[in-house]
């Protein structure tokens, strides 16, 4: 399918360029937008999981720093921070629309070790019972390796892939894959449907980051690799106009759409 209009699960990621303005600041009117859309879609019947990153962002702006910290004591401390900040306001704008809101912290090693594995797995199945959005983010305060790599993207993959999503729509700052890049290339098209994640098209990706989030194209690509290998059609697109998700979930074309390499 080339929309997610049969999609009984979907996985949103949010990145940190979405979620704050530039001056570090929580961007509190895109946020309580994509809250309600997901909210709306919740009603719906759609299991809806968030994969947010922005918990060092967060933590900058709550403590006044010019930018983020280099050093990696400072970056873990700041995630902290951040991180009691950033669930308070999704918690306090999810419940305006009566959703119950549940906080799960990742690592890597809890995916590769089985056991814990299972145990996530369970959490997940669970909160869908009881009709609660579980939200997802790295544990930064003990996954360096997370922060350094801003791994957040694969991370978002990786939770499709446990709770057998139907989707992954990955919510950026671009409208999605292009030929070049858009601000240096006048020339450069959105690339509005891949069929297949080839060298050709990885190429694509360029370099990574904003300011503010510590991922790139290339993360997202590696996502949607992860995500189409798994069976899990997924989409990249801007998240500055949280709406169109409305236009997605409709069958409309929006960002660049990654078809599932195979039927699960």
């Amino acid at each position: 399918m080339r929309h997610l209009k049969d999609a009984k699960r979907i996985v949103f990621k949010v990145g940190t360029s979405t979620l704050t303005y530039s001056t570090g600041k929580t961007n509190l009117r895109r946020l309580a937008s994509i809250v309600r859309v997901l909210s709306d879609l919740s009603n719906s019947g759609v299991d809806i999981a968030l994969v947010t990153s922005g918990a060092i962002g967060v933590g900058v702006g709550k403590l006044g720093l010019p930018e983020k910290p280099h050093d990696m004591p400072s970056r873990q401390a700041t995630a902290c921070i951040g991180q009691c900040e950033l669930m308070f306001t999704y918690d306090k704008f999810f419940s305006e629309y009566g959703k119950i809101i549940g906080q799960l912290l990742m690592t890597k090693s809890d995916v590769e070790n089985e056991e814990r594995r299972e145990n996530l797995v369970n959490a997940f199945a669970q909160m869908f019972r009881y009709g609660a959005i579980p939200i997802v983010n790295e544990n930064d305060s003990v996954a360096v390796e997370e922060i350094a790599y801003g791994d957040n993207d694969s991370l978002s993959a990786i939770v499709a892939e446990l709770i057998h999503a139907d989707a992954l729509v990955i919510l950026t700052d671009t409208d999605g894959l292009f030929t070049g890049n858009p601000q240096l290339d006048s020339e450069a098209r959105l690339i509005p449907f891949v069929d297949e994640i080839t060298p050709e098209i990885e190429a694509l990706a360029g370099e990574s980051g904003t300011k503010q989030g510590t991922g790139g194209m290339v993360t997202k690509l590696h996502a949607a690799k992860v995500a189409t290998n798994a069976g899990i059609d997924t989409v990249i697109m801007n998240g500055n106009s949280p709406e169109d998700i409305y236009k997605l979930v409709d069958g409309r074309s929006i960002g660049t759409f990654f078809k599932a390499k195979k039927e699960r």
